[in-house]
């Protein structure tokens, strides 16, 4: 059985590392593990206490590398790792496991031990960039492997696997495993989150607490911790660099290597559980029950004769019209009766908020709200088996534009109230923000969706991105919620819009590519 589970697993894990989308993401740990070690005189840094730093050592680098990761591979690497069981399920790979005599938990033990390969090498790419970033920063050089490593092992590991069993989980319930389920993590990381970093919450899930404590008894011992020094961890922008402090490491006491090895016992547990209800791709178990009406046909229908094509009457004249309608038709469809009851709920608190509060709270709670509809752009003709069809269009970048243009009505719908209010006051700065905002939000998601193929991306990247912007950080504020004297602090409105242009710019160019690959295939 193990050797099967090994096998499986491996397999899955090969798939993985050959397409794209991996290599992307190892360029991401890269990118992530040089911001979690910033340039001393940078004011974007990860992790700050009370405006101080470790020194750049083995041990400082580590740690603070070892956390990002706990922090943002729990959050991204959930959405690079799940959608193992649909693939299996959409290939038909799924019907072939089920005539195997593998049973459901070995299954589900091969998913989640390639869910944990896949993280597992991310956590050594960023392992490698913290012995690279600390030879670069050149404050320490003399590395030291135990010390450097030891984070990555006790911290970044564990959270690898919780969150290898927590999309091995998603995918198994129904309720979960689609578009409500990718937003939902974004909401369940950001408690774990919060809460990891409250010293009233019962469980340190991310190891955050115990480094804080051997942090502040560093500085206190130095004499540099003040009554009102904070700990922060995420990517934050402060008024002046970090100070500097000598910093030996956290210590390895019985009690944090116990709270790392329960978290791990309770990741294996959360892996076997969907055993008690996921069918393994069998029809006679769970939703691929066959009706009674399809068990008591004997076989295929015969196949009908071809009897030409109906008449139908040419339509002259612009179809971009049809192809907006239609795009409109399909996502007020997909769009249920508790998505539009939210939609007027927001609306009035919109209206109803202060007028200081409408950039920074009413906007981007406005904002969120269609993050499941965006993300179908560019991914829905696919997803319904229409992608050949559309590739034969004429003219590709008609339908893109209107496609775009319905994912722009949806964003100008639900931020309508705001924009209002921002007209009443005189509020022109933040309608310019608003703006930028509104051409940048559908141009990501098509964008997103067309290069992926996907709606996951953008799931996981634009609850970040508004997160960011929601907590504060300027540099990431896409529509005017943070505020320098009542002035949007963020970017300014027209390179929003100039990034809006280029993503659009490159979906219609990516677009072009897969058509004219489509044609030279057909042909």
């Amino acid at each position: 059985m193990f050797r099967s589970i090994g096998g499986l697993a491996l397999g899955d894990f090969r798939d993985r590392v050959r397409r794209p989308v991996y290599a992307v993401t190892l360029l991401a740990a890269v990118i992530l593990g040089y911001l979690a070690v910033p340039d001393p005189q940078a004011r974007l840094v990860i992790m700050n206490i009370g405006g101080y730093r470790g020194v750049y050592d083995s041990a400082y680098v580590g740690t603070a590398t070892a956390l990002a990761a706990a922090l943002w591979l729990t959050l991204g690497g959930f959405y690079v790792v799940r959608g193992a069981i649909e693939r299996d399920e959409r290939t038909g790979v799924g019907r072939l496991v089920a005539a195997t005599p593998l049973r459901t938990p070995a299954y589900l033990a091969a998913k989640f031990l390639s869910n944990t390969m896949v993280l597992g090498s991310m956590v050594a790419v960023l392992a490698a960039t913290a012995a690279v970033m600390q030879f670069a920063r050149a404050e320490d050089r003399a590395i030291d492997p135990v010390a450097l490593l030891t984070p990555f092992v006790v911290i970044a590991l564990p959270m690898a696997v919780a969150t290898a069993a927590a999309a091995l989980l998603f995918e198994t319930l129904p309720l979960l495993r689609g578009g409500l389920g990718n937003a939902g993590w974004f909401f369940v990381w950001l408690a774990v989150a919060v809460g990891s970093l409250s010293e009233r919450a019962p469980f340190d899930v991310l190891g955050a607490r115990h480094v804080v404590e051997a942090l502040r008894a560093a500085m206190v011992e130095q004499g540099l911790w003040k009554r009102h020094s904070s700990f922060s961890l995420g990517l934050t922008e402060e008024p002046e660099p970090l100070k500097s402090f000598p910093w030996d490491g956290f210590p390895l006491t019985a009690a944090f290597l116990g709270g790392r090895a329960l978290l791990v016992v309770a990741a294996l547990a959360v892996v076997l559980l969907p055993a008690l209800w996921f069918g393994r791709f069998d029809p006679a178990r769970g939703t691929l029950r066959p009706t009674p009406q399809q068990a008591a046909e004997p076989g295929l229908p015969p196949a009908p004769a071809y009897r030409g094509l109906p008449a139908t009457a040419p339509a002259y004249g612009n179809t971009f019209g049809r192809l907006l309608a239609g795009e409109l038709t399909v996502i007020v469809r997909e769009a249920t009766r508790w998505w539009w009851l939210g939609a007027a709920i927001l609306a009035v608190v919109g209206l109803a908020v202060p007028s200081g509060s409408v950039a920074a709270v009413a906007l981007p709670l406005a904002w969120v709200w269609p993050v499941l509809l965006w993300s179908r752009l560019g991914t829905r003709h696919q997803s319904d088996g229409m992608e050949g069809l559309i590739g034969a269009y004429p003219a590709p970048h008609r339908r893109l534009l209107a496609e775009w243009t319905a994912g722009l009505a949806v964003t100008v719908l639900p931020g309508l109230a705001p924009l209002l209010r921002m007209a009443a006051s005189g509020d022109a700065p933040g309608m310019a923000a608003w703006l930028g905002g509104a051409l940048l939000i559908p141009s990501l998601a098509l964008a997103a969706g067309i290069l992926t193929r996907t709606p996951r991306l953008f799931q996981a990247l634009y609850p970040a991105l508004w997160y960011c912007a929601f907590n504060g950080l300027a540099p990431l504020d896409f529509m005017g919620a943070v505020r320098d004297g009542g002035v949007p602090a963020g970017p300014h409105p027209l390179a929003v819009a100039a990034l809006a242009g280029l993503l659009l710019g490159l979906t219609l160019l990516t677009t072009t590519v897969r058509g004219a690959a489509w044609t030279t295939r057909r042909a």
